[in-house]
């Protein structure tokens, strides 16, 4: 399949998510959350010191931000207006990292032992409640990555990215996730970001094997795409749901990332659209 290049120059690329009409992503070592339409037109939507990484949308349109360092999720409002949603300090063991928002206003994010690496220790799945109130769902996740929620609500799906794979778990009906479960299996891969189509397969970043794969419920891999630097991240989106976002790039210390500015945000069309998750 052909790659475009829509955006390149940035420090290093992260959460990516479509909402109307453009792709909302966080550039993690400038400390800025942007915002690109399909010309390439780029807005800074505000500035979160402290590495922002995950994005979703709550109920009322308020955009949250995961950020690492101190441990919170910021919220910004339609103005640019940044104020802390939740702090994590206390509760989160590693930095958190990526997240995804349910349509009840749930936030699901991972935490990741980033200084760990390449060895990192397990580390933590949580949620912030509609009330603000933190959990922590599992406090045994190898690297919990990217996550996606199924149109219905009833399954939060998060990349394990040590664990060469992902893990399912059922959200019940008073909003709690248990039975943790195997989703997908696929041995050697390095699951990072992911996204969620139409026709219930994942999309998944696997940053050591430069590529995005797309792989079925059980481990079948049915498609793969090949990039030219290592990817972090996907998404679909765009006018019909199936342009596939790839955020690609070097991970590097935010010193070298920001001088060399080598992440980049690539287009491929594909053939099933986006679930809407993330």
């Amino acid at each position: 399949m052909e790659r475009d290049v829509l955006v390149e120059g940035l420090a290093f690329a992260e959460g990516p998510r479509w909402r109307n009409g453009r792709l909302w992503f966080s550039d993690v070592h400038a400390g800025a959350v942007m915002a690109v339409d399909l010309d390439g037109k780029t807005e800074l939507v505000a500035a979160i010191d402290g590495a922002p990484s995950g994005l979703g949308w709550l109920p009322d349109g308020t955009l949250l931000v995961a950020r690492g360092v101190p441990a919170a999720v910021m919220a910004v409002s339609p103005d640019g207006d940044v104020r802390e949603y939740a702090d994590l300090t206390g509760v989160a063991t590693f930095p958190p990292n990526d997240m995804v928002v349910d349509a009840a206003g749930r936030a699901w994010l991972g935490t990741c032992d980033v200084g760990g690496l390449p060895a990192p220790g397990v580390s933590q799945l949580l949620c912030i409640g509609p009330d603000r109130s933190v959990s922590v769902v599992d406090p045994g996740m190898r690297f919990p990555n990217g996550a996606v929620v199924t149109p219905d609500g009833g399954t939060l799906i998060v990349a394990e990215t040590f664990g060469s794979g992902m893990a399912a778990f059922t959200i019940g009906a008073d909003g709690r996730a248990a039975g943790k479960r195997d989703w997908a299996r696929v041995p050697g891969s390095v699951p990072d970001g992911i996204c969620l189509d139409a026709e219930g397969a994942v999309w998944f970043a696997d940053p050591t094997a430069r590529a995005a794969v797309r792989v079925r419920q059980g481990g079948e891999v049915v498609d793969r795409i090949e990039t030219e630097r290592a990817c972090y991240a996907c998404t679909l989106g765009g006018e019909d749901g199936r342009t596939l976002f790839l955020l690609t790039g070097e991970l590097a210390r935010a010193e070298k990332a920001l001088a060399n500015r080598r992440g980049r945000i690539e287009t491929v069309t594909v053939d099933a659209p986006g679930s809407g998750s993330p």
